[in-house]
């Protein structure tokens, strides 16, 4: 029986957990990101970087996009200061408007409510909400100057913000007007395009109704009376009818049937024709210019008996794709009809109220029978057809797409109301012209926010609601409204004094926001402006350009184009619009990050019952429970989940292709807490086999290829994190500790560290290791900082990783002879050699031949003279590759071999045939390496460290 050596060898002892222990969470929280803020704060000689946090809203729990939100900004934040800069971030929060005081007044809506009563409810819900949500950010790690957090409720802010609108005042930006906006209903108040999304099923009633000519036109010879035929998918707007439109380049015709005639485009014949069930529809005039159609009038029923007769007119955008090529025209529920008709003088007329009820003005000849019927988007199209059924020729339900409240998830409908815009014509070429030198990340983003940057001429600011920043503006006596520069200055200067909310809670003629120079009687405003207004402000936190914005795709049209606008009309205000100014935008570089996908690539969301918290993800939840022995095991217990903390939550978003849109699944999740256990039990390996010895010991040409191996990821990973593509250096990264370091260096060196001098170059492996997983999982950082070995400990002069420069040296080995290019060059034909051994191996293993690689030798055979000289080069080392016992290269194969087992490799085009046989020695008692002299003696390497003991 041999003896045993085991009191001999140097095997890993170390005290890092295989998990994270959740009693020192808080502590490495604590130390990872706050003490780790301040110290990189304080540096004032380092140059600044700001990441301008883009808001979130404050009216609920997080989800996973807020997670991936905040990481990506923390990742980038820590890698600027690996590259020497003093980040500023300072976390905000949206806390004005409708959902929010809605959430705060509850079902009763507000309407017993004070406005004082509803900012205060809305005021504590919205400060809870921000404590709650900053508390579940800094659980993932996040890092930033919380103690001087914002939000757009604060004083300071409501007050910067007030200037601003009073620069875009000066500037004559800021303007009131009757006109078609979006109405949402259920919010009762006006929304801007930003504030909609598109329902592509939505169903509505369709109908084609007529309309009689009045009198005898000149258009050919029909018999009985003309009628114009329109087609509409919104009959609730029919009594705001105020025209008929046409095109006068089109062709139209007249039909007869059943006594009476019809007009409608050529086009439109047959389709029209299909509307009579009865009688036969005949053409009777072939083609009518439609420019001969201008100046006939018609009369609407629906505006009573006596109403006056109403016309037809020419619109540009009339066509006869679908319809009849006759289109109603309500310039109080349509964008294009409000222009249509604002050029002849017709004035928009919308006759329903803030909730979609009608007016009595819809029917003026018995007002009840609309007012008392179901609102307009319930019943309302209904009811009105119902009052002019006769003139119905058809009716029938219509899907199509259509706009609604982003927030209620209600309709909204065109109407026009007296409101508040900004002008963005005037200074969209500004906001375009500002764009130019910045980096869009994905490139893509630039035509996206380029788009909704000149498609838009106005900005609807102004909002029928209590919750929110007030627009500063006065009325006199007989509603018109005063807002000047000298106004807006003024009532700021009452706020600072009174605060905000008295503006709300004064009586309405209060003398005091009167402006000295304004004489007569005012009363004060009760709108307050858009969110969006809010937020787009908020650049003036940051002290001007930020250097990154980062924000989800959604924010083309919101924040993103808000803030650019903002920015650009406050330049131009400063300096009276000079043509000269070469305008700035508020960011220099804008990168953009997909929706949180579930499994089925479906977007998350509370109503279909998919969405996934943050929580889940760090406690491990959504996998299936490990399972529990031994004393561990408590009887009755539930069951027991791999909490991996904050560092899988953030590991998963490093791993994102946050460009596009992220799927989250158990599959996903599985991966990043394999790939996270792979790195606990590196770094436990690490830490165990590290030794002050190493320092001095010889170093090997496996050593230096481990350093270049590590050199060359470190640099592909720290350009992957400057250029903000986290994934990239993720899967960098994992391939490296997989290949290079996992199955190559720590495999090859374990007969070096548990049975030779220890040596090796664990400690800059370790050192370099934890510096690239410094911005991705710091957490996981400074608990293996924590465990490294006490000698490491004592030496003064290392640097915390999180703390290092990124280009920091992590070793001062001196070179390779055989030099760092040489090694890149062998690397491929040394690789693909020591996975053909492999794959040999495994084939020795599948016949049962053979257990450990060591029980083995290796020979290889290549007619390739590169090859086989980069063998030779590195001859004396390529056992400890292979981790193998013996290694020899083009030598005679044995004609007789208790076994063998081939593999072919190629690289670089050369072939050649590693074979793998039997060992040609007897094993080591202690090293079990198959290269004693006899049986059960030691090798000489263990005669020797044995005898120095």
């Amino acid at each position: 029986m041999s003896k045993s050596w085991a009191s001999t060898l140097r095997l890993p002892r170390s005290t890092f957990p295989p998990r994270p222990l959740s009693q020192f969470r808080a502590d490495y929280l604590r130390r990872s990101a706050d003490d780790f803020y301040k110290w990189q704060l304080s540096n004032e000689s380092r140059p600044e970087f700001t990441l301008h946090d883009g808001p979130p809203y404050a009216n609920g729990g997080l989800h996973v996009g807020h997670a991936l939100n905040k990481i990506l900004k923390d990742m980038i934040n820590r890698v600027k200061v690996q590259q020497g800069c003093r980040v500023r971030y300072r976390p905000g929060w949206d806390c004005h408007g409708l959902p929010i005081e809605m959430k705060a007044v509850g079902t009763s809506g507000g309407k017993d409510m004070t406005a004082t009563e509803i900012r205060k409810a809305a005021r504590q819900l919205a400060s809870a909400t921000v404590l709650e949500q900053m508390d579940g950010f800094r659980s993932y790690g996040v890092m930033g100057d919380w103690d001087a957090r914002w939000t757009t409720m604060d004083p300071d802010f409501e007050v910067r913000q007030l200037r601003l609108f009073r620069q875009m005042v000066r500037r004559g930006l800021i303007y009131r007007k009757s006109k078609p906006v979006y109405w949402s209903p259920s919010s009762r108040t006006a929304l801007a395009e930003a504030e909609l999304e598109y329902n592509e099923n939505h169903v509505s009633t369709a109908a084609y109704v007529r309309y009689p000519i009045i009198g005898s036109p000149s258009l050919g010879h029909f018999s009985g009376q003309l009628y114009a035929i329109i087609w509409t998918t919104t009959p609730w707007t029919l009594p705001a009818n105020r025209a008929i439109a046409i095109h006068e380049d089109l062709d139209y015709a007249i039909i007869s049937v059943n006594g009476s005639a019809y007009l409608t485009a050529v086009s439109r014949l047959e389709a029209v024709k299909a509307l009579f069930t009865e009688g036969d529809p005949q053409v009777v005039v072939a083609s009518i210019k439609g420019s001969e159609l201008r100046g006939l009038e018609y009369h609407n029923r629906l505006q009573g008996a006596q109403s006056a007769p109403q016309p037809i007119i020419h619109a540009d955008f009339v066509s006869a794709d679908s319809g009849t090529g006759l289109v109603h025209i309500a310039p109080g529920h349509g964008f294009e009809d409000y222009e249509a008709c604002a050029k002849l003088g017709i004035d928009a007329f919308a006759p329903i109220d803030d909730e979609g009820n009608f007016t009595r003005e819809a029917f003026p000849d018995a007002p009840e029978k609309l007012t008392e019927a179901s609102s307009i988007l319930k019943g309302g199209s209904k009811a009105v057809l119902g009052l002019i059924q006769d003139d119905v020729l058809n009716a029938a339900k219509y899907k199509h797409k259509y706009p609604y409240d982003w927030r209620t998830k209600q309709p909204v409908v065109m109407r026009s109301t007296a409101q508040w815009f900004a002008d963005v014509d005037s200074i969209k070429g500004d906001a375009i012209n500002a764009l130019k030198d910045v980096k869009f990340v994905p490139a893509s983003g630039r035509n996206r926010l380029e788009s909704f940057v000149v498609g838009r001429n106005e900005w609807c600011i102004s909002r029928q609601r209590a919750w929110g920043v007030p627009i500063p503006a006065l009325y006199d006596v007989h509603g018109e409204a005063v807002v000047t520069e000298e106004s807006v200055d003024h009532i700021i200067s009452v706020i600072q004094q009174r605060g905000i909310d008295a503006w709300f809670s004064d009586a309405l003629d209060e003398p005091a926001w009167v402006a000295p120079s304004l004489k007569g009687q005012y009363r004060r405003g009760t709108d307050t402006m858009d969110v969006w207004f809010d937020s787009g402000s908020s650049w003036t936190e940051s002290n001007g350009q930020a250097d990154i914005y980062l924000e989800g795709s959604d924010q083309h049209r919101g924040w993103f184009q808000s803030s650019l606008l903002s920015y650009v009309a406050a330049q131009r205000a400063e300096t009276d619009g000079a043509a000269q100014m070469q305008p700035e935008p508020p960011f220099k570089t804008l990168i953009t990050h997909g929706f949180t996908l579930d499994q089925a690539g479906k977007k998350m969301s509370k109503s279909i019952g998919n969405t996934i918290t943050p929580a889940q993800i760090m406690d491990g939840t959504l996998l299936p429970p490990i399972k529990v022995r031994g004393k561990a095991k408590v009887a009755g217990a539930g069951p027991t989940y791999e909490a991996l903390g904050p560092d899988a939550l953030r590991l998963w978003a490093a791993s994102s292709e946050y460009t596009r849109d992220v799927a989250i699944s158990q599959t996903v999740l599985k991966s990043v807490h394999t790939i996270l256990v792979k790195y606990r039990t590196i770094i436990k390996m690490l830490t165990g086999s590290m030794h002050e010895s190493a320092r001095t010991a010889p170093t090997t040409t496996l050593d230096h290829i481990a350093l270049v191996q590590l050199k060359d990821v470190t640099e592909e990973v720290h350009k992957a994190f400057a250029a903000h593509e986290f994934y990239k250096a993720f899967n960098a990264l994992n391939r490296w500790v997989a290949n290079d370091l996992s199955a190559f260096y720590l495999e090859a060196m374990k007969d070096r560290l548990y049975c030779g001098d220890g040596g090796g170059v664990l400690e800059p492996i370790f050192l370099g290791f934890l510096r690239m997983l410094s911005p991705m999982t710091p957490l996981l950082v400074e608990e293996a900082w924590d465990h490294r070995p006490e000698y490491m400990k004592a030496d003064e002069s290392l640097l915390h990783p999180l703390y290092t420069p990124h280009d920091a040296p992590v070793h001062d080995r001196a070179p390779s002879t055989i030099g760092e290019a040489s090694i890149r060059k062998d690397l491929p034909v040394l690789m693909s050699v020591s996975s053909a051994v492999k794959a040999a191996l495994e084939k020795g293993r599948l016949a049962k031949v053979l257990g450990s690689s060591l029980q083995s030798s290796v020979l290889v055979t290549t007619e390739n003279q590169a090859v086989a000289g980069v063998l030779s080069k590195y001859g004396e080392e390529l056992e400890a590759m292979f981790v193998v016992s013996s290694v020899e290269t083009n030598t005679k194969v044995p004609s007789e071999s208790e076994w063998r087992y081939d593999e072919v490799f190629e690289v670089n085009g050369a072939k050649g045939t590693v074979s793998v046989l039997p060992p040609k020695e007897h094993k080591c008692s202690r090293c079990w390496r198959y290269i004693a002299p006899k049986e059960d003696a030691l090798c000489g390497r263990c005669e020797d460290v044995v005898s120095s003991l």
